[in-house]
């Protein structure tokens, strides 16, 4: 097992014509016209959770710091969750036929609605993650598997919740602007800095359709960093 003083000095080759920090906007994909205009909606519904005070907690295992807590404080609200007798494994978050909407899926109606229209051929894991309380959330890799990449669109309804990539090599530190968005979470570490009142991203994992698939450049090492080699190259 992975222990945390190895998170930072876990290293893979990547593609030399990737350069980190790094994000891939998916502003010009989805409908974000459609995504803002439910920010009220997604804000009243997690207002109602955060009152309630029954979601699960934000675990962050692969911490760049060791130091930094494991549970930060921040809260989620699963929107999918595996099937009757699936174990929840974290690799398995792309794998539509393990995973299906949850109970509190029907609380967000016109979310739901809004994610059958993004890109994706079926879904794995829903998730929102939300903080009404001013917490951090500390630098992180998601997985340490360089051969494993999810497809996955980050989301948010506006742009108050202050997410960022990392460069732990350099310290650089790059602030995500867009309010869509796809991202290396194997070779990079992210989080959230401090806000007050409430802040929130939601993220969907799954398979993304053909046409979208075909278009994404195929990195020659490290699949992981697919997301990473899309970002730097788009612009060429």
């Amino acid at each position: 097992m992975t222990t945390i003083s190895d998170v930072a000095a876990f290293e893979a080759e990547v593609d030399p014509r990737i350069r980190y920090p790094c994000y891939q906007s998916f502003d010009e994909i989805v409908d974000v016209e459609r995504l803002k205009s439910l920010d009220g909606y997604v804000t009243e519904r997690i207002n109602r959770h955060a009152q309630a005070q029954r979601d699960d907690y934000f675990q962050n295992e692969h911490r760049l710091d060791e130091a930094s807590p494991y549970e930060p404080g921040v809260r989620e609200i699963w929107l999918s969750r595996t099937k009757p007798g699936v174990p929840y494994n974290y690799l398995d978050l792309d794998k539509p036929e393990l995973w299906e909407p949850s109970a509190t899926a029907e609380e967000f109606p016109l979310l739901m609605d809004f994610i059958a229209t993004l890109p994706f051929a079926a879904t794995g894991r829903m998730l929102i993650i939300y903080d009404n309380a001013a917490h951090p959330v500390p630098a992180h890799r998601d997985h340490m598997n360089a051969e494993i990449c999810h497809d996955f669109i980050w989301l948010r309804t506006n742009r108050t919740k202050p997410f960022y990539v990392l460069d732990h090599r350099t310290g650089t530190k790059l602030y995500v602007e867009s309010y869509s968005a796809w991202f290396d979470t194997v070779n990079q570490f992210h989080g959230t800095d401090v806000i007050p009142g409430l802040s929130f991203s939601i993220r969907i994992d799954g398979r993304f359709k053909d046409e979208l698939a075909r278009a994404i450049p195929v990195p020659r090492c490290n699949p992981a960093s697919k997301p990473a080699l899309w970002a730097c190259t788009s612009g060429a």
